[in-house]
């Protein structure tokens, strides 16, 4: 794992994948709201040598391996997550002109979706695994049970814990606290759909236990490239790219050729 200093106080470990020196499109994977490099497991690995693409993933400030978060969340961390630092990585790093393949999931699809509607100019395309856009109560239900697990079984502590460290619980309690504060409610990035312009592969389990197919029509209704694709997976949770996984890499593929 490598590190990057963003700031004076904050270090981002991140991982790259093939030849990421190459003028190649970038592969750039943002986990979910409880995820980090490791938990995406090969995902990365096996998308990138599919598509024959180098490809970055990494620890968000408070996850991993990176720097445990310093400071309360508010309501709108998804969008600083976008706005600040995202594109501080991605200068620090500088990559920033690069052309870009976003892949998130959950919050980190999330962010992708944010992120290409403010710096669309050199986004490719974009695969949005389980990505929320408004508040669902779905969502708050399960974040609570996550929340009560937590407390309640010492082998799930013990597991997170391997991933997060020495801050696993403030990353449990900042990311479910947030998520079932009573404004958080009123919390929508709609308004950033309409100025995505590059295409989007909208990707989500049929049995996803933290949110709705209404999250994938919203995505599609308001994209404004005629090649954005809804995909829902039967018989699938909340993680298509680890639970169906091969089918998953394979629609990822056949996007990337029909865009391409």
């Amino acid at each position: 794992m490598k590190k990057a200093a963003i700031s004076s106080s904050i270090t981002i470990a991140y991982k790259t994948i093939g030849n990421f020196e190459s003028e190649l499109p970038l592969l750039i994977f943002l986990h979910e709201g409880m995820g980090s490099v490791e938990l995406y497991r090969d995902f990365p690995e096996s998308l990138c040598s599919e598509m024959k693409l180098p490809g970055v993933v990494y620890d968000r400030y408070g996850y991993g391996y990176s720097t445990g978060l310093m400071e309360d969340r508010k309501d709108d961390y998804l969008e600083k997550e976008a706005q600040y630092y995202l594109p501080l990585l991605l200068n620090t790093l500088k990559i920033q002109n690069r052309k870009l393949i976003l892949i998130g999931h959950s919050d980190g699809a999330s962010i992708a979706l944010i992120y290409a509607s403010l710096f669309p100019e050199n986004i490719e395309f974009l695969v949005s695994i389980a990505a929320h856009v408004f508040t669902e109560e779905i969502s708050i239900e399960n974040v609570k049970l996550l929340e009560e697990r937590y407390f309640r079984d010492e082998e799930f502590r013990k597991k997170i814990s391997r991933y997060h460290f020495d801050h696993t619980e403030s990353t449990l309690l900042a990311f479910t606290r947030t998520i079932t504060r009573a404004s958080f409610k009123k919390w929508n990035i709609e308004s950033y759909l309409k100025n995505i312009s590059a295409p989007i592969l909208v990707i989500q389990g049929e049995k996803d236990e933290y949110g709705t197919e209404k999250q994938v029509d919203s995505i599609v209704s308001h994209s404004s490239n005629s090649k954005t694709k809804k995909l829902l997976i039967a018989n699938c949770g909340h993680s298509p790219h680890l639970q169906m996984k091969d089918l998953t890499l394979k629609e990822i593929v056949r996007f990337y050729k029909s865009v391409s």
